[in-house]
C-alpha cells in the first residue's frame, strides 16, 4: 500500500503524483490520487481544485468520471475500503454504478426512493390536473394543465390569487407532493422563469383515497385555517430527498451549537447508550474542507481561520445558497446511502462502504464499541433520514415527551431511529427485512410477519428454533399467528402515510413494563379485541412473571379495568394512541365501536381523522359522506346524519 508523499504540478501539466510505499519504493504519474493524497499538497484556491484536478488526470475538456485503469504495480488489495466517502469530491453519481451493477441500477430506477424527487416536466404524475378544484376553510385551488405544463391556481382570503407552475415532484408510493414557482401576472407562464425561488405548494394527492389534501395534515399538527403557500423548497428537506454530499450534513453536528439548517437528525434525542458522535479528526484539515464547500457554494471561504467560525459560516452559506444546482443528483441516488463512491468507480479493488470514511471528521458510538459491526453502520445510514419526529406533537411511545425523554415515533419516517432504540440493531440491519433497490411487495412485509421473519429472529435467537420452544416462550400455537416474532415484537400502532397502521420498529416486548404502564392500548390488545385490561394484564402477569402497577392502568383506561383497551383509548388516549384504536376496531369490524369511532371524525387533530374515517369505511364498507375539511359544526352535523342512516 502506498502512502502520500507528495502532490506536485509540472508547469501546468497533468498532475504528478508521487507515492512511496511500505519499503521506501516511488512510483509518480499521473493517475488517479485518492483525494487524501491531494489535499494538503496542492496550492491551488479550493474553490477551482475539483474541477482542475479531474480535468487533469482525465485528459478531458470537462470534469467528469474518470474510466482509467489502475496501474498494475500499484499494489491495492480487492475489497480495500475507499479512503474518503463524504466530501463533494468523493461523488461521481449514481449513472457511473450502472455498468458494473445493471441488475440493481434498472431496479434502483424503478424504486420509489429513486423518484422521491422528480422534475415535473418528464415525470409521470398520477394527480389529476385536470380542472380539478380543492376546497379547504373558503379558500380553493385549481389544478390545471397549459400545453405539457401542470399548474396551481389559488384562490386564498389571505393572499387571493396567485398561478404558480408545477416545477417537481416529491413521492409517489403513498403520496404526490408538489414545488412550484410564482407565475402571478405573467404574459407566458408556461415558459417564464417566475418569480423567486421555487415553493412548497399546500396541497398534495393521496393514493389511497384518490383525493386531493392540505399537505400538512400528513401529520400530527392541528387544525389550520386556511390554504397558504409553504416554505421555499431548497431550505426545506431536500438533504433527505435528493443526493448531496454526506460532509453538508455534519456542519450541525460539528457546531458546539448545533446550529440546525437543514433539518437535524434526532441522534441527539437519543439515549446515550445508543448516541453516536460526529468529531473533528483533523481540525486544519477540516477548516480546509469547509473552505472548499462554501466557495462551491458560491460563498467566500478565503476567510475562514478557525473551525468554529467555519462551521458558521458553512451552515449560514448552506442555509442560504444552497441550491438545486449544488445536488449531487435530484432524487435518492445510491450515493446517498453508499456514500461518495469515485474511488471506487475509478479503480474497483477499492469498495465502497457504508462506513463513514474520512481523516477529517469521524462518526462514532459515544459509549460502547469503537468497531461498530456493518448492520450498525447500515441501521446509521438509514437514520439519516428515517429519523425524524414529526413537527411539535410532543408525545411519543413509551410515555415518553419529545423534547424531555423522547420514546419512540409514532408515525412514519422514525423506522430508522425507533430501530436503534431497540434490542437488535447491533446485529440486525433495515437491510435485512427491506430492499433498498426497489419497492417492498405487499407480499414480501406479509411474509415477514410469518416464517420470513421468525428465520431472521431465529438466526440470532438459535434456542427458539423449535415448535416446543416457541410455544413455551409465546404461550400461542407456534403454527399460529400469535406465535409470530413479528407480529409481537413489531406490533402494528403507527400512522403509515396510506391511513393504515405500520410496524412499531422499536422491537421489544408486549409485556414491557414501560409500554403496559405508558401507551394504550395494550399491545396484545392489537390482536386480542374482545379482551379487557384486566384479563389482558392478569394472563400477561401469569405467564411472564410480571408485575403491573394497577393505579398507573386506571390512570390510562379509568377506575373499572374490565373495560375494553381499545374503546377506552377512544376515550381517554392520546391523539396517536386514539388512531391506533380507531385503526383496530375497524379492522376487527366492531360495529359497536363505530359511535365512539366518528366522535373523531371531527378531532383537533386533521389526521386522526382521515383514521377514523377510514376505520369507518372498515366497518360499513363505504366513505363516510363528510367533508372532513369543513367547520367542526358541519362535520359533526354531517357524522351524525351518516351514523343514523348506518344504525
Amino acid at each position: 500500500m502506498f502512502r502520500p508523499a507528495q502532490v506536485a504540478r509540472a508547469n501546468g501539466g497533468p498532475v504528478a503524483v508521487r507515492a512511496e510505499s511500505h519499503d521506501g519504493a516511488v512510483q509518480t504519474g499521473p493517475w488517479y490520487a485518492p483525494h487524501h493524497l491531494l489535499r494538503d499538497s496542492v496550492t491551488t484556491s479550493p474553490r477551482f481544485l475539483l474541477p482542475l484536478i479531474v480535468v487533469a488526470l482525465s485528459g478531458c475538456p470537462s470534469p467528469g468520471p474518470v474510466r482509467r485503469a489502475p496501474p498494475s504495480n500499484i499494489d491495492i488489495a480487492p475489497g480495500t475500503p475507499v479512503a474518503s466517502n463524504i466530501l463533494r469530491r468523493d461523488y461521481v453519481g449514481s449513472t457511473e454504478c450502472s455498468d458494473c451493477h445493471s441488475e440493481i441500477y434498472e431496479a434502483w430506477l424503478r424504486s420509489p426512493m429513486r423518484g422521491m424527487t422528480r422534475d415535473a416536466g418528464t415525470a409521470t404524475i398520477r394527480a389529476p390536473f385536470t380542472g380539478t378544484v380543492f376546497r379547504f376553510k373558503g379558500d380553493h385551488v385549481a389544478m390545471e394543465t397549459r400545453g405539457s405544463q401542470r399548474f396551481m391556481r389559488l384562490h386564498t382570503r389571505a393572499d387571493g390569487e396567485s398561478l404558480y407552475r408545477i416545477t417537481r415532484v416529491i413521492g409517489g408510493r403513498y403520496r404526490e407532493d408538489f414545488v412550484g414557482v410564482d407565475v402571478t401576472g405573467k404574459s407566458d407562464p408556461e415558459t417564464d422563469p417566475g418569480d423567486g425561488d421555487e415553493r412548497v405548494m399546500p396541497v398534495s394527492y393521496v393514493f389511497a383515497t384518490a383525493s386531493w389534501r392540505y399537505k400538512g395534515y400528513s401529520v400530527l399538527v392541528k387544525e389550520r385555517p386556511g390554504l397558504q403557500v409553504a416554505g421555499v423548497w431548497r431550505t426545506g428537506c431536500v438533504f433527505c430527498h435528493n443526493t448531496v454530499p454526506h460532509f453538508s450534513t455534519l456542519f450541525d453536528d460539528l457546531h458546539d451549537e448545533r446550529a440546525s439548517y437543514q433539518g437535524s437528525v434526532s441522534n441527539q434525542l437519543l439515549p446515550d447508550s445508543r448516541r453516536w458522535e460526529v468529531v473533528a479528526a483533523d481540525r486544519v484539515g477540516l477548516v480546509r474542507a469547509l473552505q472548499e464547500e462554501i466557495d462551491f457554494l458560491d460563498g467566500d471561504g478565503s476567510g475562514v481561520s478557525t473551525l468554529e467560525e467555519g462551521l458558521s459560516r458553512a451552515i449560514e452559506t448552506t442555509r442560504d445558497r444552497f441550491r438545486p444546482e449544488h445536488f449531487v443528483e435530484v432524487g435518492i441516488g445510491c450515493e446517498s446511502c453508499h456514500g461518495g463512491s469515485r474511488q471506487h468507480a475509478e479503480d474497483p479493488r477499492l469498495r465502497p462502504t457504508f462506513e463513514v470514511r474520512s481523516d477529517i471528521v469521524a462518526e462514532r458510538p459515544v459509549s460502547g464499541t469503537r468497531s461498530p459491526s456493518r448492520a450498525q453502520w447500515i441501521n446509521r445510514t438509514c437514520m439519516r433520514c428515517h429519523t425524524v419526529l414529526f413537527t411539535r406533537y410532543a408525545h411519543t411511545w413509551e410515555g415518553g415527551h419529545r423534547y424531555r425523554n423522547p420514546g419512540g415515533s409514532n408515525i412514519n419516517s422514525g423506522e430508522a431511529r425507533d430501530f436503534a432504540l431497540g434490542g437488535c440493531a447491533s446485529q440486525l440491519s433495515c437491510t435485512s427485512c427491506h430492499d433498498p433497490h426497489a419497492e417492498d411487495s405487499p407480499e414480501a412485509l406479509r411474509a415477514l410477519a410469518g416464517d420470513a421473519g421468525t428465520q431472521l429472529c431465529t438466526s440470532c435467537h438459535s434456542d427458539l428454533r423449535s415448535r416446543e420452544a416457541v410455544a413455551a416462550h409465546s404461550h400461542h400455537d407456534p403454527d399460529g399467528e400469535g406465535a409470530s416474532c413479528i407480529g409481537c415484537h413489531m406490533p402494528r400502532k403507527n400512522l403509515g402515510l396510506g391511513y393504515r397502521l405500520t410496524r412499531y420498529h422499536r422491537i421489544g416486548t408486549p409485556a414491557d413494563r414501560v409500554r403496559v404502564e405508558n401507551d394504550r392500548p395494550l399491545e396484545c390488545a392489537l390482536c386480542h379485541t374482545d379482551r379487557s385490561v384486566a384479563s389482558l394484564v392478569d394472563t400477561m402477569e401469569r405467564w411472564w412473571g410480571r408485575s403491573y402497577s394497577r393505579d398507573r392502568l386506571r390512570r390510562l383506561y379509568g377506575r373499572n379495568l374490565s373495560v375494553n383497551p381499545l374503546t377506552a383509548t377512544l376515550r381517554h388516549g392520546k391523539p396517536h394512541e386514539q388512531v391506533a384504536a380507531a385503526a383496530i376496531l375497524g379492522e376487527a369490524r366492531d360495529s359497536a365501536a363505530a359511535g365512539a369511532i366518528a366522535e373523531h371524525l371531527a378531532h383537533p387533530y386533521p389526521l386522526v381523522r382521515y383514521f377514523a374515517a377510514q376505520a369507518l369505511f372498515d366497518l360499513h364498507g363505504e366513505c363516510p359522506a363528510v367533508d372532513l375539511d369543513a367547520d367542526d359544526s358541519a362535520i359533526q352535523a354531517q357524522a351524525r346524519q351518516w351514523l343514523e342512516a348506518h344504525e
